[in-house]
């Protein structure tokens, strides 16, 4: 079988200690803010009212959110949705204890002191006990993907592979929750279905990489494994690159011109793309190397009278003495 070598040659592998470093100090600085301030869940998990109306002109949100705060209303967010003129008001479920219904006139009295015409468009309510099932379940979610991950990733190439894949994962997810906490982003479902996503995303990286790393193992009667695994983001770089970058484009113009009701889920993605993309170049190889996977791991069963592949010498560029 013959690879196309590739026309890129960056030593990654040689800065794999420092990149080791510089997830670990993120991290710690994700984690810290977790601890000190956690994340700022949105209505779906705490409970609380949403309430949208509609103005015959666009207003001027500060002058919204004063309204409000004369009333008496506190901790509220104020936002657009779709159009200018289309505005959604969320209250916490703490408001005096205050029902959907009872709230939402009383929010609809305080902004029609402003703009005697504005129209009610929908009152949805989420109860605290259905917010804490919509965590729990969130959080089960995440933690049955990565156990997928964990069996598929074994049976497809090999153990070490399979905790290597998880490590990278989880190293996503870390950074990207603690990113949410450190600028204390609204983690609401749409968060939950970008960190989901991002796991896929990150995972399709880390399978392509394996999958060359294991061929390489294969065919190349030299090298080491830091040298393979070099030689392997290599050849994927310009795919990985153009994947991730045709992926920001769309995010990008979601996230400035879809509105900010999903500003939360395209900033995820936005953040989880490009944490994804280094951990496949950075965390995911170098968690197998540091696991010890060798060739005879990855070689197969050799059978009597099978016919066996072909074998090349590794690249004299590609080999380095780390």
């Amino acid at each position: 079988m013959q690879i196309i070598k590739p026309n890129i040659d960056i030593n990654f592998m040689g800065q794999r200690k420092l990149a080791l470093v510089v997830s670990a100090i993120i991290l710690a600085i994700g984690v810290a803010s977790l601890f000190a301030r956690g994340i700022n869940f949105g209505l779906d998990f705490t409970g609380g009212t949403l309430i949208e109306v509609s103005y015959p002109t666009a207003p001027e949100l500060g002058e919204v959110r004063q309204a409000l705060a004369d009333a008496g209303f506190d901790d509220f967010t104020v936002q657009t949705f779709g159009t200018a003129r289309d505005i959604v008001v969320r209250m916490p479920a703490d408001q005096d204890d205050e029902t959907g219904a009872d709230l939402s006139t009383q929010v609809l009295n305080a902004l029609a002191t402003q703009e005697p015409a504005i129209d009610l468009r929908r009152v949805e309510f989420v109860g605290p006990q259905v917010g804490q099932e919509l965590a729990e379940q969130g959080g089960l979610a995440m933690l049955y993907a990565l156990i997928g991950i964990l069996l598929y990733v074994s049976f497809r190439f090999q153990w070490r592979f399979a905790v290597g894949a998880v490590a990278a994962l989880v190293h996503d997810v870390l950074l990207v929750v603690g990113i949410l906490s450190l600028f204390q982003v609204n983690f609401d479902l749409t968060v939950v279905a970008a960190i989901l996503a991002v796991i896929g995303y990150s995972l399709n990286d880390t399978i392509v990489l394996y999958d060359r790393l294991r061929e390489n193992f294969r065919i190349k009667r030299k090298g080491t494994p830091t040298e393979l695994c070099n030689l392997s983001i290599n050849q994927m770089l310009g795919r990985t690159l153009m994947t991730s970058l045709t992926t920001l484009l769309v995010l990008i113009a979601l996230f400035y011109f879809g509105g900010e009701i999903i500003h939360a889920f395209a900033f995820t993605l936005i953040i989880g793309v490009v944490v994804g993309t280094y951990s496949s170049i950075y965390i995911a190889g170098n968690a197998a190397i540091i696991l010890g996977v060798t060739k005879q791991d990855l070689m197969p069963v050799e059978k009597e009278g099978e016919d066996q592949p072909d074998v090349e010498v590794l690249p004299e560029r590609f080999r380095s003495s780390t």
